[in-house]
């Protein structure tokens, strides 16, 4: 396996190919969620179900992902990567076909657990073959570019489902997940090898497993990172549970205007995980982090303010929204980097607890909207600035970037090629330098005095454009 830190040689080509395959199986998640949210009602009425039941269903799903998660991670920290996502897909698979033939609305939420649970496979042992193989910067790019994936699928997914519904009812949804499903297997089957050696697996049971979690959560900088991005998260949900009602009912956007707004808001997010790709080169990614954690308060408070006076109108609410789902974009792709930098025997556990956290703080942003009402921007943009103020507090005071080692930017490039440093070459001197260092040695007790051209005592000079000037103009003189 090649070093972690220093896998620059890649080719383009097994880049790609990663990245394809590692994003089929994090995109599985967001359609497993998304994708069967146009047919609510459709649910509702053929199930005889209030549309509180239905929601029931994707409260349910989201659930099963954290829960999966914190089984799945210690899992393939044990056996290795490809049997627990090989065997967790196939049960998504079944689970899919068991939701299309659910006959109430109950045993429909009870299979919506264990497919969510199967579900979260994808994510979590994705994040873990990162770890296995990149770590530092390499990491940090790889993931930006599956953040493409992630920020795309749960835009894509409704509105592919509804495509889906114009051919068939509400459970060809479940046949199509189930098939895509299958088609995974065969992906993992064929285009990912074990990345996870033997002798970096870690055995002992649920005690050793439960250790391994006690000695994550003991980690301040570990704990701090999750907390800071379980809050942004949380921030996500909050504009995902209100900006429909906000620039639907207050605003009066029409579905197709408000299906702009979204996808103008994932475009800004899009935009900023591949941009971090880049910017990690010149800039640690700490610090990357913690400035788009200021900016987002910043926006969120600029927002509670113009929601409250009524300033600007709807641009006082879309103009923040765009900047605060900028600046996830850039937080997404380096909490789990620097947050599973130190952990690569236990990466999986780690990034269970990461993505569990993800969901089960931002689970909680989603029903705090709703209970302070909609019928004004104010709750969203309370929780939205509430999160990201939370999410500050937790980086700094928590994690503190000063104290987050082990990724350092790029060197910068510069049009000089540096010397080796360890390459002695032999320069010419002129005889009278030779002869007075040759009497320098031989006389007892004398000091060496280099000369004016020498470099630091001990160390060879090596053949630069600075040292042939100055002995062509020792020649002239």
């Amino acid at each position: 396996m090649p070093d972690a830190d220093g896998d620059t040689g890649l080719s383009r080509s097994t880049m790609i190919r990663r990245i394809l395959v590692l994003g089929a199986l994090t995109a599985l998640g967001p359609l497993t969620i998304d994708l069967y949210l146009p047919a609510f009602p459709d649910i509702a009425g053929d199930l005889s179900a209030t549309e509180a039941q239905v929601q029931l269903t994707l409260t349910g799903t989201l659930l099963g992902f954290a829960i999966g998660q914190l089984i799945l991670g210690p899992w393939s920290d044990a056996v290795g990567r490809r049997r627990p996502l090989i065997a967790a897909t196939l049960i998504h698979v079944v689970a899919s076909l068991l939701c299309a033939v659910a006959p109430t609305i109950e045993v429909l939420g009870v299979f919506r657990v264990l497919q969510g649970m199967a579900a979260a496979a994808g994510a979590v042992v994705s994040m873990a073959v990162v770890r296995d193989l990149y770590t530092g910067l390499p990491a940090i790019r790889l993931l930006s570019r599956l953040m493409l994936v992630t920020g795309v699928a749960p835009v894509l997914a409704p509105t592919l489902g509804g495509q889906v519904l114009q051919f068939t009812d509400w459970r060809g949804v479940f046949w199509v997940l189930a098939a895509l499903g299958l088609g995974l297997v065969a992906v993992v089957i064929f285009g990912l090898h074990e990345t996870l050696p033997e002798d970096r697996r870690r055995s002992g049971g649920v005690a050793a497993t439960l250790r391994t979690y006690g000695s994550i959560l003991r980690e301040r900088t570990f704990v701090g990172l999750m907390l800071t991005g379980g809050l942004m998260m949380a921030a996500l949900f909050g504009y995902i549970a209100g900006s429909s009602f906000v620039f639907q009912d207050v605003f009066g956007l029409s579905e197709q205007a408000y299906g702009i707004v979204f996808g103008v808001n994932s475009l800004g997010l899009i935009i900023a995980t591949q941009l971090n790709a880049r910017l990690v080169r010149r800039v640690r990614p700490q610090w990357i982090l913690s400035g788009a954690l200021v900016v987002a308060s910043v926006a969120a408070a600029l927002m509670v303010a113009f929601a409250a006076t009524g300033a600007l109108g709807i641009y006082g609410i879309a103009v923040p929204l765009f900047v605060i789902l900028t600046t996830v974009g850039f937080t997404m792709p380096n909490i789990p980097v620097l947050a599973l930098a130190g952990h690569s025997r236990s990466a999986g556990t780690a990034a269970a607890l990461l993505g569990a956290m993800n969901f089960v703080v931002g689970a909680v942003s989603a029903p705090l909207v709703g209970a302070f009402g909609t019928g004004s921007a104010v709750p969203m943009a309370g929780v939205i600035l509430a999160m990201s103020v939370l999410a500050v507090a937790a980086m700094f005071l928590v994690a503190r970037p000063k104290h987050i080692s082990g990724l350092e930017p790029d060197p910068p490039i510069t049009g000089e090629t540096p010397p080796p440093a360890v390459v002695e070459t032999h320069v010419p001197e002129p005889a009278a330098t030779g002869r007075r260092r040759a009497l320098a040695r031989l006389a007892p007790g004398r000091a060496h005095r280099p000369a004016a051209h020498d470099s630091v005592p001990g160390a060879a000079r090596p053949a630069t454009m600075g040292g042939r000037r100055e002995r062509r103009q020792r020649s002239r003189s």
